[in-house]
């Protein structure tokens, strides 16, 4: 309902007989209604006009209005201004479950008064000055399709208040992500008052299944949220439903769906399998600590370095025991397991492992075969471990254990793997030989993973988070760890540097080697513990 007031006469009258046309027939529930409220705020804003600040070229527009289950009422007002929006006008109205007058809240409480609502500024020159400010806050990006559209305000959040462009500038950024500023600008000087990101985000939380309660960064759609961060590339979650792709000789012609999760109230999930959205919330936290790894710890702006984010499908398939990355949807998949072996693949550190598939494929590309294959997926674990550590969630500590989340009593062991000791489950390498390029690579994965623990913690026994390690080495050496921040850069760096398609793991140590004399210097103890750690595993 909207209102015009004069400061106690006519008009307000009006209001109160318009807002009472609203009201209930007599009979209706004590418990006050919607309508009810309104009436009752209506009155009270007569009354207290002058306590408000309400003048006659003053207008007020309910937005909301909230009952308490004793009664009380409260009614939030929007404010006018000869029918210019106010800034800072708003207010609340707070009422007695009898529907009298308690008190209000206000945003500001400065007299509102101006000479003109002519502005000096034209809204053209206020939409060039905001188009820039975007440009601007881009760091000076080029950006495409920029639309500003500028609305005349009066300002009252910023001091005395006084006319104002809004202007809400839009433009796609270099990539195709779309960003957005606010701009308050002085119509009269046309000096910026104040900008802001305008993007419609919030931040919310979810139940896990894996790592307890976790943030979430949404996307506002009207009177709901999606599983959507525009903050990371607009990277999404969706449902497949138990669907599943169709593909031949490699060409995808069906593809299970990716139906968007929504939610009522921004907090997602229950923690329990039951509730689809609890693996959903999994999937969405790993894909947003593995962009925040990446960018945070190398620069690197979403899985091909180009800000573009990927999106998730979870309950693909029935039973499905298994996660995959894809490069040609750009997408991550994860099966719900079979509940005996395996359950829902959606955890941190599997969730990293995957994603960094996207990496490799994206820099050195390594062949998925051979001892490429097995550096290839080295390669995934030790960033899916080292994404692990860096999320520092007290619910999923990290460790040098592989999908130790998922695993159930009847897969017969504690993890897929162990990057400690490898041969641990049965089948990886410990050391290097000629035939490890005939494993497969899931097991010749076995050797770059040994690498790289002794490379990041050193040999021997040690506890670490609460789990026992105990990594021997294939020359009887002692070798001393240089921390998880240096491994990670020198296999980052050699991946994205010195790795090609073709690297085995000799091309490894080369590849490592080069990395480690850039970073640090060829007389460096980082360069040597590189060396002793490839030996130790029968490299070179």
């Amino acid at each position: 309902m909207t209102s015009r007031l004069a400061a106690a006469g006519t008009a307000a009258t009006t209001a109160v007989l318009l807002a009472a046309a609203l009201s209930p027939s007599a009979g209706a529930a004590d418990r006050p209604t919607r309508d009810t409220a309104i009436r009752n705020s209506v009155t009270a804003l007569v009354d207290q006009a002058a306590q408000l600040g309400l003048t006659s070229v003053q207008g007020t527009t309910v937005r909301d209005v909230v009952i308490d289950k004793d009664g009380s009422q409260h009614v939030r007002y929007d404010r006018t201004y000869r029918q210019l929006p106010v800034l800072g006008g708003d207010f609340v109205v707070h009422l007695a479950p009898s529907g009298t007058y308690r008190s209000a809240s206000r945003a500001t409480t400065r007299p509102i008064s101006l000479s003109t609502i002519s502005p000096s500024v034209s809204a053209p020159k206020a939409a060039d000055l905001a188009a820039s400010a975007l440009r601007a806050a881009n760091r000076g990006e080029a950006l495409k399709k920029t639309t500003s559209k500028p609305q005349l305000v009066v300002d009252a959040l910023h001091g005395a208040p006084r006319l104002a462009w809004q202007t809400n500038a839009v433009a796609l950024d270099s990539v195709g992500n779309p960003v957005a500023r606010t701009v308050l600008t002085d119509a009269r000087t046309g000096a910026q008052i104040d900008a802001w990101d305008s993007i419609e985000t919030a931040t919310g939380d979810g139940r896990s299944l894996y790592g307890g309660t976790v943030p979430l960064e949404t996307t506002v759609s009207g009177s709901t949220y999606q599983l959507k961060d525009p903050t990371r590339g607009n990277t999404y979650t969706g449902d497949a439903a138990n669907g599943t792709d169709l593909c031949i000789f490699g060409i995808c012609i069906v593809r299970a769906p990716a139906t968007l999760f929504t939610d009522a109230d921004n907090h997602w999930g229950t923690g329990v399998t039951t509730d689809r959205s609890s693996a959903a919330v999994d999937a969405q936290y790993g894909t947003d600590e593995t962009w925040d790894y990446y960018k945070d710890t190398f620069g690197r702006s979403g899985i091909k370095g180009n800000g573009v984010g990927s999106y998730n499908r979870v309950h693909y398939g029935n039973s499905y025991n298994n996660a995959f990355w894809d490069n040609s949807c750009f997408c991550m998949t994860y099966g719900d397991g079979d509940g005996t072996t395996f359950g829902p693949l959606v955890s941190l550190d599997v969730a990293g492992h995957e994603m960094t598939h996207g990496v490799t494929s994206s820099t050195a590309n390594l062949t998925y075969s051979g001892e490429p294959g097995g550096l290839n997926e080295a390669t995934s674990d030790i960033f899916g471990t080292l994404v692990e550590f860096n999320a520092a969630n007290s619910t999923d500590l990290g460790d040098y254990l592989i999908g130790e989340k998922i695993v159930k009593p009847g897969f017969g062991r504690s993890a897929l793997r162990y990057m400690d000791q490898p041969s641990k489950d049965n089948n990886s390498a410990n050391c290097w030989s000629s035939g490890v390029g005939n494993l497969d690579v899931h097991y010749s994965s076995g050797v770059a993973n040994h690498f790289a623990y002794l490379l990041a913690e050193g040999s021997g026994a040690k506890i670490l988070n609460g789990v026992s390690y105990n990594s021997p080495t294939c020359n009887n050496s002692t070798v001393a760890g240089i921390g998880r921040a240096k491994l990670g850069a020198i296999w980052y760096k050699a991946l994205t540097t010195y790795m090609t398609s073709s690297t085995n793991y000799a091309g490894a140590r080369t590849a490592t080697l080069n990395a480690a004399r850039d970073l640090y210097g060829t007389s460096s103890t980082e360069y040597a513990a590189v060396g002793a750690a490839w030996s130790a595993v029968s490299v070179g």
